[in-house]
């Protein structure tokens, strides 16, 4: 607890401290809080403005005005620190990549974090840390935000809202209702990893390999992408429902169906032990560093070769084709040789992963 003598409240103990109900009363805790660690790590021009919304410069391309991509989300992911990452770059990669995969660049960050009472300062800290680091590596500044406390035992330490503004240039338009016959589907690399190491974290699992999460900004390997101007019908980033959930949304979308390969669709070796162990399906399991492309046949060697080209995207593998199929399935050709229905999950496989 912050200690208020004369008016004077002493500097935030980051190491012992624990978030209690001043934190968020509005008064000089809050602010303390606000500016001694939130400002400190997010602070920017925007940010700095103080005021309850930042004004921001209107988006321009080519000295053009552009269209603007906005998307939200909450993040709720247990635990809060996992290998590979924690709920505070979560919060940022999340929120850039949604707004990534429809071909926009993203532009600004606005986050809601809604504390705990009991909290420790140190855990807050290195989050918001961890969410600088990630915001500032994505090129995506953090301008406005804002921060509530509730009692102890109706949060779970700490939960973050984030939205993403991005800009659209006139003239790209991705989606899932574009896929077409003939189209080839491809992933930028492994599919499993995310939800697999919250999974391994929570039941204290230990594997000859560690499992870490793929969370990541893809805005830059998406740049890339579109910098080839290859004819790219949609982009997705398979989180909750994995890769099968992606796929039936956009045949369902689109109107087709999909025959995917599955020796060539990437799984780590100990991802799919861990999965098996787990009676887990890879498909069906979130990743939250990895992407889904569809686009022209003609077009995919060249746009392979530049996502492999990218650190983020050094195991992406063409994995299938569109197909015409009035029932919209989406089917794979097993290891074996069969052929088998990837259908949407059957309720909630890993809840709290993001």
């Amino acid at each position: 607890m912050a200690e208020v003598k004369r008016g004077y409240v002493r500097a935030l103990d980051l190491k012992h401290g624990r978030v209690d109900m001043t934190h968020g009363s509005g008064g000089r805790a809050m602010v303390q809080l606000i500016s001694e660690l939130f400002a400190k790590h997010l602070g920017n021009e925007y940010l700095g403005q103080g005021n309850d919304g930042a004004v921001l410069p209107a988006p321009l391309l080519d000295g053009r005005p552009a269209r603007l991509v906005m998307s939200t989300d909450s993040h709720v992911v247990s635990p809060l620190f996992f290998p590979g990452g924690d709920i505070g770059c979560l919060a940022v990669h999340g929120t850039v990549n949604d707004v990534a995969v429809m071909g926009a660049t993203p532009l600004y960050l606005a986050a809601g974090f809604i504390l705990e009472e009991g909290l420790a300062l140190s855990d807050l800290a290195r989050i918001v840390e961890s969410m600088a680091h990630a915001a500032k590596a994505a090129g995506v500044p953090v301008v406005t935000g804002d921060t509530k406390v509730v009692e102890r035992g109706k949060g779970d330490g700490v939960f973050i809202t984030t939205t993403a503004v991005g800009v659209l240039p006139e003239g790209l338009e991705l989606g899932g209702a574009r896929a077409r016959p003939g189209d080839v589907v491809m992933v930028s690399g492994s599919m499993g990893d995310h939800g697999v190491a919250i999974m391994s974290q929570r039941e204290n699992l230990r594997f000859d390999a560690p499992i870490a999460s793929d969370t990541a900004a893809l805005n830059g390997l998406i740049a890339a992408m579109l910098a080839t101007g290859a004819d790219i019908r949609c982009l997705r980033d398979p989180t909750r429902g994995g890769l099968a959930a992606t796929l039936n949304e956009i045949a369902a979308q689109s109107g087709v169906g999909m025959m995917l390969q599955e020796k060539a669709i990437p799984v780590k070796p100990v991802v799919a032990a861990a999965c098996e162990l787990l009676g887990l399906d890879p498909l069906n399991v979130a990743n939250e560093g990895k992407l889904i492309a569809i686009c022209a046949a003609a077009d995919a060697p060249a746009l392979l070769a530049v996502m492999r080209a990218h650190a983020l995207g050094a195991q992406a593998a063409l994995i299938g084709t569109v197909i015409a199929d009035a029932h919209h399935f989406v089917q794979l050709t097993t290891a074996f040789g069969g052929r088998r229905i990837v259908d949407w999950l059957a309720g909630d496989q890993l809840p709290r992963i993001c």
